[in-house]
């Protein structure tokens, strides 16, 4: 099946969404917990996070224009801090449910069973039960002039993993812990097994 581009602009426009948002494979789900100066907690999902560099490390994340209220952005301007935190099996629909745009004085973690965790004094809530959970801190941002987006680069303060998850290499296996893809929008799978291959070197 063939879509040209003027097919492509063309489509009705859910299906367009679905489709280009399906077509660049399987993404991660993360929740992006912040709480605002007013201590208005927030968690919302996230199927754009990326790897930007070990040495610091640097994880990234794109925003849909603020030409609307984005409280996630607008939180993370004011405090400088946000988590990210693995979504897995169990929190799937509550996770998805924090897609749904309430105002800024209201809680999605009231609005969910997901529950706000802390750790050490940073300010920015956690989300319970996450086996994979960080801590970051605001770095900087793009102003992507293609489409309005933003990206966020973050600095990782602190990295919590649950221990099953830890190889004896460092890699984190994801599939012990049941963490979630995104397919698209709105199709999350959970991972049941992989492969793993040698680092490759030039015949």
């Amino acid at each position: 099946m063939r879509f040209k581009r003027t097919d492509i602009d063309s489509l009705d426009h859910l299906y367009k969404i679905n489709l280009i948002n399906s077509v660049s494979g399987f993404k991660s789900a993360n929740l992006i917990g912040t709480k605002s100066k007013e201590e208005v907690s927030n968690v919302a999902v996230f199927s754009s996070v990326t790897h930007f560099g070990s040495a610091p490390p640097i994880l990234g994340f794109v925003l849909r224009p603020t030409t609307v209220a984005r409280n996630t952005y607008d939180n993370i301007m004011q405090t400088g801090v946000y988590t990210i935190n693995h979504v897995y099996e169990e929190i799937i629909e509550d996770a998805h449910h924090t897609s749904a745009k309430y105002p800024s004085d209201i809680s999605e973690f009231n609005k969910t069973a997901l529950e706000e965790n802390y750790k050490d004094s940073f300010y920015a809530p956690f989300v319970k039960g996450s086996p994979v959970q960080l801590a970051m801190k605001y770095c900087e941002e793009y102003n992507i002039q293609s489409n309005g987006t933003i990206l966020i680069l973050g600095e990782i303060l602190d990295l919590y993993v649950d221990d099953v998850l830890i190889e004896d290499d460092g890699l984190i296996n994801l599939t012990k812990g049941k963490v979630a893809t995104i397919n698209g929008l709105d199709t999350y799978m959970v991972p049941e097994s992989s492969k793993r291959l040698a680092y490759q070197r030039p015949k």
